[in-house]
Order: C-alpha cells, then structure tokens, then sequence
C-alpha cells in the first residue's frame, strides 16, 4: 500500500480563507493525494477558495464558521462528519481584526485573551469537537501548524502570539500522550519565514539571511503536514518539526554570512 495516498480519508483544514496561506496550501495537497476535504475561515471567502480546489477535481465542502465560538466548531465538526485527519492552520491574522503586537509591558490582559482565543482556542475547540469520531473508529491525525515563535524563538513585540504558539504545542504533545494508543497522532509544524498573505516586508527580507536564502512557500509547509497526516507517519507523535530553512541553527544572523553584501 501507498502511505502516502490519502484515498477513502476525511480531512478538515481550518484557517483557508487566504490561498497564498498554509492552511489552504494543506488543503489542496491532502486533495491532490485523494482526500476528501473539509475547508474553513472566517468569512464567505471560503467559498471561492472551494472553488479553486473544486477546478483542480478535488472532493471539498466549504463552511464559514468562527472558530474562537465553540459551539460554531461542534457544529463544523457535525457538518464535516467522520474526520480522519484534522489541521488545525486557523489564527495569527483573522479578518477584520488587527494582530496583537504589543511589547510585554504594555501588553493587556484583554489582548493577551484575544490572541488566546485566535490561535490556542480555536485548535483546542476543533480538536475537541473531531476527536470523539476519531476514538470512535480508531484512527486520527492531529497536525497543528505552530510556529517557531514561542516553541523555540521570539521577539519583541511577540509576547501575546509567541504565548499562545508555546501552549499549542504544550496541548498537543499532551493529547499524543492521552492517545498514542488509541490510533491518533498528534504533531506540530513549526514554519519560520514563510511567504504568505499576512507576510510583512521586514519577515520576507529577513528570510533572505537563512541558510536556504529565500522564504519557504505554503507549500513547502503542507508537504510537511501531509507526511504527519499521512499513514506513513504512524509512529511520529508528540513531535514539533521545524520547517525554516535552517534559520534557527544559526549562531550570527545578517547579511555578509553568505556573500550577499559586506557585513
């Protein structure tokens, strides 16, 4: 058998709502390889990204549903069905609501909760909302897609998002363990500089001074998600795997380290 054909399995992608983003890149690939996906966002946007999955023969579902609500996630979960593989790729940028960059100092409480509910809470409701179907027939991949920011790095102005990264990682080595022998998976992506919608010029100049020299691509993030989703990665749990093109194995960081200009 081919481990990696994904034939007669369910996924459900959170965070779709951009298609320059991971999420959407994790969708497309678990349907190239013969999934039947299940896609979501914020707004009604999802659709036309269904749209596009849908041109490419992909067997995709679309739903707007905000997932920092928890009933909003059952009722997402109960819409996708028998889900086999979850990614859980929604936070960091949601529509309509400006990302949390304050320093520590001034960071508030209510900031803090609101990066909370955008990128832990909306992986720990879509999680809890499949995995009964997941215990029910024995089987699941759980891929969050994290970050290096928190697990293993930060910077300033990153307190609020770094928290949340660190407790999504926290979370998930805790449900391998809780379920390691009930069939199911639990992993962690962890992208550095990765070109997507929401990149800032600074990240995406930044990401020429890794050891690879340019920014990764969304794709390059979902072929990593597809393996941990995958039969093949059926002994790979409680991992965090790093997809950065080796930013964080360097001791100096800047320009001249690679002859591209004096440092």
């Amino acid at each position: 058998m081919n481990p990696f054909d994904f034939t007669g399995r369910a996924a459900l992608v959170t965070g779709c709502g951009s298609e320059a983003g991971i999420g959407f890149g994790s969708a497309r690939l678990l349907a190239r390889l013969g999934a039947r996906v299940t896609i979501t966002a914020t707004t009604d946007r999802i659709e036309a990204r269904a749209d596009q999955l849908r041109t490419e023969g992909a067997d995709v579902t679309a739903h707007v549903a905000d997932l920092t609500d928890r009933a909003q996630a059952f009722a997402l979960a109960g819409a996708a069905g028998d889900v086999d593989i979850l990614v859980n790729a929604a936070g960091l940028a949601q529509t309509g609501i400006d990302p949390v960059t304050a320093r520590f100092r001034d960071l508030t409480p209510e900031q803090l909760e609101r990066e909370l509910d955008v990128t832990l809470k909306t992986a720990f409701h879509a999680t809890q909302a499949v995995l009964p179907g997941m215990l029910g027939h024995g089987y699941g991949r759980i891929v969050m897609v994290s970050s290096v920011t928190g697990p293993l790095v930060t910077a300033p102005g990153s307190a609020a998002y770094a928290t949340a990264k660190a407790a999504m990682d926290g979370m998930m080595r805790t449900i391998a363990i809780e379920h390691g022998r009930d069939g199911i998976t639990a992993n962690s992506v962890a992208p550095g500089w990765i070109a997507t919608a929401s990149s800032e010029p600074d990240e995406l100049e930044a990401a020429k001074h890794t050891p690879v020299g340019r920014p990764g691509t969304p794709d390059e993030v979902a072929a990593l998600v597809a393996f941990l989703a995958s039969e093949g990665a059926s002994y790979v749990t409680g991992q965090s795997l790093v997809v950065d093109g080796g930013n964080i194995i360097q001791e100096p960081h800047g320009i001249g380290l690679y002859g591209d200009a004096p440092v």
